[in-house]
């Protein structure tokens, strides 16, 4: 599925952060700070999938990046989770001050960790008008230094682990990490509208929400309108009309985006040839394929092979 982005690789970053720590493949602890400055750390490969789980943690300087086509900045005082699966691209990075913790943690171990992943997911939408997702929130400083104590504990706890002891140390990482994602989780329910427990969530904003976790789930194989409406036992025409009203895009276009980022990811990454990576997407033929990429960006699939 083109380049995911697993724990192995990302034990590479020690020799670029200012602390580092990580326990077997479960999880990696980093700290970046503004004396890691290197180009190396700004992402030139285009988006990357991460086979588990992130939480980032930023008290000074910026960090430009997209999840899921999602622009988002870490900037003094924010947070921000992603899930399993999700595409991360670093635009930028300013810094100057920069200083970011950031925890990535295998989709295995999560599960060990056995908290529901979805109670993440419904406190998600808090971007604009509460139905595009952002995976960052700016949070008050006394939140953001009570996060950093639970950062710096798991750290601690793995840089203490001896082979003897490995089991504890796993059980306490389990309930740092647990600990961890509930104390977010209560500081994002503080940000949700006190009256909006008292009335029922909008169904056209559950529509909408349900639909852009139906592309992530199944656009590799699926990109008609109707299939994602009948997913959700509506018209398609109704499914349009929703989408385009809340989001400023049609369904269909919703659908490309993600198409498409899923192609350049494959054809750049996955060593497979174009016929392979036109399979993959469930497109009948190569040629087909072919069409429906250079319409959509304006280079044939070895067009784009041979730009990046």
């Amino acid at each position: 599925m083109g380049k995911t982005v697993n724990l192995t690789q990302l034990k590479s970053l020690e020799k670029f952060v200012t602390e580092f720590s990580n326990l077997s493949d479960d999880y990696v602890f980093t700290r970046l700070t503004e004396s890691n400055r290197t180009p190396l750390l700004i992402s030139d490969t285009g988006p990357v999938r991460f086979d588990g789980m992130s939480w980032f943690l930023c008290f000074g300087g910026c960090l430009d990046f997209e999840v899921n086509l999602t622009p988002a900045s870490l900037t003094p005082n924010s947070v921000g989770v992603t899930r399993p699966g999700s595409f991360i691209e670093v635009k930028n990075i300013d810094w100057s001050g920069l200083d970011c913790y950031m925890l990535f943690v295998s989709s295995d171990f999560i599960r060990d960790i056995n908290f529901d992943l979805n109670i993440l997911g419904s406190l998600a939408p808090m971007g604009e008008r509460g139905l595009k997702e952002n995976p960052v929130i700016t949070i008050l400083p006394e939140e953001a230094t009570l996060l950093r104590a639970y950062f710096e504990i798991l750290n601690h706890n793995t840089h203490n682990i001896h082979d003897t002891d490995s089991t504890y140390g796993k059980s306490i990482a389990r309930c740092v990490i647990a600990a961890l994602t509930y104390q977010l989780i209560q500081i994002v329910s503080r940000r949700i509208p006190a009256d909006s427990g008292d009335r029922p969530k909008s169904r056209r904003m559950t529509y909408v929400h349900e639909f852009i976790q139906l592309v992530h789930e199944y656009h590799r194989s699926e990109r008609t309108v109707a299939f994602y409406a009948d997913k959700l036992f509506i018209s398609p025409k109704y499914l349009s009309l929703i989408i385009k009203e809340t989001l400023g895009r049609s369904a269909a276009e919703i659908i490309d985006d993600y198409v498409i980022l899923e192609a350049k990811n494959l054809l750049r990454f996955s060593g497979k040839n174009i016929q392979q990576v036109s399979y993959e997407l469930n497109f009948p033929n190569q040629s087909s394929f072919g069409m429906y990429f250079k319409h959509l960006t304006g280079f044939s699939p070895s067009e784009y092979q041979r730009s990046v």
